[in-house]
C-alpha cells in the first residue's frame, strides 16, 4: 500500500536497524512460525481481515448494492464496518491513550474510511482477496501518525513521504483496481440489478 510511504519511510529513518530486521524477518520462515504461534498477532493479521471482509465486504456489501446501488452501497456498508469497531473505544479509554474526541476519530472515522476503500475495492476486482490483504496491512501499521512527523528533525523529508504516498495511492487506485486486471465476472458488479429484491 502506497498510502502508507509516509510512515515506512517514518520508520525507516528513526529506527533503520529495526526497519532491517522487519523486512529480513518478513522473509524469515522461523519469524511466520513465531506469528503463527501467537494468538494477538493471529487475530489481528489474519482472522480479523478475512472475518469482517467476507461479512462486511463478501456478504454485506452485495446484498446492500441491490437495494441502495454501489454508489451508496460504497458509502453506507462503511458505517456499519466504523460501528463494528466501536470495541476500541473501551479498550482505548482503559489504556488511558488519548482523549475521547481522538479515540472516536480513530474507532469510526478511520475504520469508516478504511470500510469506504475496501468497499471500493471489493467492487472493482470483484474478489475479496485484496480487500484482506489491505486489511491484514492496514491492522499492522496503525493510523499514520503524522502529529509526529511535523515535530520530526528530518520534516521535510518526511511530509514529502507522506505526500508522495497519498499521490501515488490517487493515482494509482483505479489502474491497479481495473476489473479488466481480475479477469473472471465480479462477484459484486458495480451495476444495479435490474429486479431489486428490496
Amino acid at each position: 500500500q502506497v498510502f502508507y510511504l509516509g510512515p515506512l519511510v517514518h520508520s525507516a529513518i528513526d529506527n533503520p536497524e529495526g526497519f532491517n530486521e522487519e523486512l529480513q524477518s518478513a522473509l524469515d520462515v522461523q519469524s511466520w512460525r513465531l506469528c503463527l504461534g501467537d494468538a494477538v498477532w493471529l487475530r489481528n493479521q489474519v482472522v480479523a481481515p478475512v472475518t469482517e471482509e467476507l461479512v462486511f465486504r463478501g456478504a454485506m456489501l452485495p446484498m446492500l448494492v441491490s437495494c441502495t446501488g454501489p454508489t451508496a452501497a460504497i458509502f453506507m456498508a462503511p458505517l456499519f464496518f466504523g460501528v463494528a469497531h466501536f470495541h476500541h473505544i473501551a479498550e482505548q479509554r482503559r489504556l488511558h491513550k488519548d482523549s475521547m474526541s481522538v479515540i472516536l476519530l480513530v474507532s469510526f472515522l478511520y475504520t469508516t474510511v478504511f470500510g469506504a476503500f475496501t468497499a471500493f475495492i471489493f467492487m472493482r476486482t470483484g474478489h475479496v482477496v485484496g480487500p484482506i490483504l489491505c486489511h491484514s496491512f492496514c491492522n499492522s501499521q496503525g493510523l499514520p501518525d503524522i502529529s509526529s512527523a511535523l515535530q520530526h528533525p528530518q520534516r521535510s523529508a518526511l511530509l514529502f513521504s507522506y505526500l508522495m504516498g497519498v499521490l501515488l495511492f490517487l493515482v494509482l487506485l483505479f489502474p491497479l483496481t481495473d476489473p479488466f486486471l481480475y479477469g473472471s465476472i465480479p462477484i459484486c458488479s458495480l451495476a444495479v440489478p435490474a429486479a431489486s429484491v428490496c
